[in-house]
């Protein structure tokens, strides 16, 4: 990506420059807050429209869709025109979102939220991260890399855990959360604003291809396997963590509720931060293991009624997911030439949300027929089969490429 140097002497440093990689950083931060906002206020509007858990996981999946078509239409835009506008279309689309959820009624309308939602996130992740890592000088990328990926995940992280109090011990559950969220939007806007552009538009506007040179399709199944199986328990605690805490564990406190959905996004951020420098091919193995033991956790906790294995089951997957994540697309984008990386990148995310959107609306259909314990219980070993054998292709890869 392009690099703006920054003068960083404070005397001569203009202060949009000198501020600016904190306001871009709140602004990401706002902006994903609001991808999560929903999440303990599902099963309000389940007992308010009269809806069941599938319906709860194809609103929420309509999100996935979103941000597909975002990343594929417009993931190349901010090299071509800049960063603001970009993210300043990206946190509109996230206020008309806010703006949709305070007032939906039926769930026609939540479906629209949730797509504007997935609008807002597709347009704004990728250029948020350019933008937070540019706003620094280059000797500190690394710094703003760990802030962007701290922004980001902990904004997902805040959202669920500050809809659920508000939703608990405030009056207007279903209007409030947005209310607070457009005051943040319209302050997320006024930061874009303020910050300095970062981009020296020398990109082009077009659709964003999609491929795997052949040199890297090993690696890219593998760790496209592992990031689908994260991000499918990543939609599972975004989606129906709150009927799992309510219907199976019977407890209907909404902000225990948030803070579990909260706990996994929060775990992931802070291993991907911990774990940027371990070898890709060990942390990927390392995920995977986690991630079956979470899923091993998430059963018996579904099982027996456990809240404790509910939030063990969170804190781990989360942990397994960030690290193998991260590290994951770390060792595709080692094996790709530097001209076919943002393709083997965008492909690798499609594969991630395609995880985070199909699973859950499995899971809600054999809700139907068989109960949300069964269905969750199923659900984990599907996921843990996942894993399991991602890990074992792992293992297999490492032991072939070592000399003998």
């Amino acid at each position: 990506m392009p690099q703006t140097r920054f003068v960083t002497t404070p005397a001569q440093t203009p202060p949009a420059r000198r501020y600016g990689f904190p306001l871009l950083a709140y602004a990401f931060a706002a902006v994903m807050m609001g991808t999560t906002l929903p999440t303990p206020i599902y099963a309000l509007y389940a007992e308010t429209m009269h809806f069941q858990v599938f319906t709860t996981t194809v609103i929420f999946a309509s999100y996935a869709i979103a941000v597909l078509a975002a990343l594929l239409l417009f993931g190349r835009w901010s090299d071509a025109i800049g960063r603001r506008p970009v993210l300043l279309a990206g946190a509109v689309a996230g206020l008309a979102s806010a703006v949709v959820f305070l007032v939906a009624d039926d769930v026609p309308l939540l479906l629209v939220g949730r797509l504007l939602s997935g609008l807002s996130a597709g347009i704004f992740t990728g250029t948020a991260t350019a933008a937070v890592i540019e706003a620094v000088p280059a000797d500190q990328r690394e710094r703003g890399a760990a802030v962007a990926t701290a922004a980001n995940m902990g904004g997902l992280g805040l959202g669920p855990v500050f809809a659920g109090t508000l939703v608990q011990y405030l009056p207007h559950p279903l209007q409030l959360p947005f209310v607070v969220h457009i005051v943040l939007l319209v302050l997320a806007i006024g930061a874009v604003l303020l910050a300095p552009e970062t981009s020296e538009r020398a990109g082009r506007i077009g659709f964003q291809r999609l491929s795997v040179p052949a040199e890297t399709r090993s690696i890219f199944i593998t760790a496209g396997t592992a990031a689908f199986a994260g991000f499918a328990v990543m939609g599972l605690f975004t989606s129906v963590s709150p009927s799992f805490v309510a219907t199976v564990i019977g407890n209907h406190n909404h902000a225990v509720a948030g803070a579990l959905a909260s706990s996994i996004f929060l775990a992931s951020a802070t291993a991907q931060l911990v774990a940027r420098r371990m070898a890709p091919p060990r942390a990927m193995a390392i995920g995977c293991a986690l991630l079956v033991l979470a899923m091993v956790a998430l059963a018996i906790a579904v099982q027996i009624s456990s809240m404790t294995g509910l939030i063990a089951a969170a804190v781990l997957a989360g942990i397994g997911q960030g690290i193998s994540f991260s590290r994951g697309l770390a060792a595709v984008v080692e094996r790709t030439p530097l001209e076919r990386r943002a393709e083997v990148s965008s492909s690798y995310f499609v594969i991630a949300y395609v995880g985070i959107s199909l699973p859950v609306v499995g899971l809600g259909l054999a809700a139907q027929d068989l109960g949300l314990r069964t269905a969750g219980v199923s659900f984990a070993i599907a996921v843990a089969i996942v894993s399991a054998i991602c890990l074992a292709a792992i293992l297999v890869q490492e032991s072939t490429s070592r000399p003998h």
